[in-house]
């Protein structure tokens, strides 16, 4: 059985891909949080959620190395499985 956190801010949110007011991105599209979504996850929470910096900086050299040790821990290889999740969102920060 999976641990749910009950006071995680995503749990309130609406994990939806499709409709008026969504939050996430799908995967075709790029993966990760529409502008609502992080307009209302910074409400919920009171954090600082920003856009995703493709153009490079200190936060896109983080998250792609952060994703490229998910992907290494999950044996995951874009070139064989390109519309995961996790390649896609690798693919619309540009690493």
């Amino acid at each position: 059985m999976a641990y749910v956190q009950h006071n995680s801010p995503f749990t309130r949110l609406r994990k939806t891909t499709t409709g008026k007011g969504r939050h996430f991105l799908t995967a075709e599209e790029g993966a990760g949080m529409t502008a609502a979504g992080r307009a209302a996850y910074n409400r919920e929470t009171g954090g600082n959620l920003k856009k995703p910096q493709p153009e490079g900086g200190k936060r896109q050299k983080s998250f792609c190395a952060r994703s490229k040790g998910q992907m290494e821990m999950h044996n995951i290889n874009c070139s064989k499985t390109p519309k995961k999740r996790i390649c896609a969102a690798r693919r619309r920060w540009k690493c």
